[in-house]
């Protein structure tokens, strides 16, 4: 709760006039419980997870044939039943973290530090809070999730999640409850290191979030591919086949950035299977050549006769 009596006042301590983000947090949250926005993270997160997997689940119900090229594996369909099955379990799990954030807030507030008043972040200093809490993220999860993948993480924890082996955006939180736990102390650790403002750390959740859904879309666009512009961005495609390889898999461990698996050498089966792939699409693509070629001269001898 801002402790201002009004916008003069909150002014007056800032030594300057609020911006007009400024004066806007300010109505919105001067009357409000900090207990109530550390809440605001989870119902953010709840509206995100619900809206931005339906377009791609629309799409390929009423307009497959739009759609279906750009899937990863076209040769897997998920049955709609599926997604709205990963949906509902996921979904029932967002009141009850809401119940826990509110009665955890006094220890949590400690440990997060998270500012909730005036001023407002800057963007220099937004962007540079994202880019650590992005990093450090990375690098843990990346070894939680090769954890997850020695014989007894993945037959007893991590082999829920790989049910999927062609995954669909609703199944990014489709997990075993200790594997949702685990993974969120990576999320954690930069806002714990780095103590932000609460808008700050909605919007970090919000970019892992919509990041990981993209991930587990089961769909690349090579037009509008964020890889194209981050470096070091695995995108869908390259979380993909960690699915495609399934409990098997030693390969592509890293959720967001791809350093850590070409530092520790575990992005070798992806490369090996994008060279055999590149291998099958040459072979395709002769093949046509020579169809169109035996084609054209059967054409023109008809032609010609």
């Amino acid at each position: 709760m801002i402790p201002y009596a009004s916008a003069a006042e909150a002014e007056a301590a800032l030594g300057r006039a609020m911006t007009w983000a400024e004066a806007a947090w300010y109505k919105y949250s001067v009357a409000m419980p900090d207990a109530w926005l550390h809440c605001h993270t989870t119902v953010i997160l709840f509206v995100i997870y619900t809206i931005t997997p339906l377009p791609l689940l629309i799409l390929e119900q009423f307009a497959p044939s739009v759609i279906l090229p750009y899937k990863l594996q076209p040769g897997v369909q998920v049955p709609l039943a599926d997604s709205l099955r990963c949906y509902i379990e996921a979904a029932c799990v967002f009141p009850i973290a809401v119940g826990f954030q509110l009665l955890s807030y006094p220890a949590a507030a400690k440990v997060l530090r998270t500012r909730m008043g005036l001023p407002l972040p800057s963007v220099r200093e937004t962007v540079a809070q994202l880019v650590v809490y992005s990093l450090l993220e990375d690098y843990l999860s990346y070894w939680i999730h090769r954890l997850l993948h020695t014989q007894w993480g993945y037959e007893k924890i991590h082999r829920v999640h790989h049910e999927f082996t062609a995954p669909t955006g609703f199944a990014m939180s489709y997990s075993h409850w200790a594997e949702n736990l685990l993974l969120s102390i990576p999320a954690l650790a930069g806002p714990v290191i780095v103590p932000c403002h609460i808008t700050t750390q909605w919007l970090w959740f919000s970019i892992r979030l919509i990041e990981g859904i993209n991930i587990h879309s089961g769909y690349h666009f090579p037009f509008i591919s964020p890889s194209k512009l981050i470096p070091f961005y695995g995108g869908a495609a390259y979380h993909d086949y960690h699915h495609y390889a399934g409990g098997r898999s030693q390969s592509n461990f890293a959720p967001l950035f791809t350093y850590c698996d070409y530092i520790y050498r575990t992005d070798k089966g992806y490369r090996y299977h994008k060279l055999k792939q590149a291998k099958v699409l040459l072979k395709s693509l002769e093949e046509n050549n020579v169809d169109k070629k035996g084609g054209s001269t059967a054409f023109s001898t008809r032609k010609t006769d």
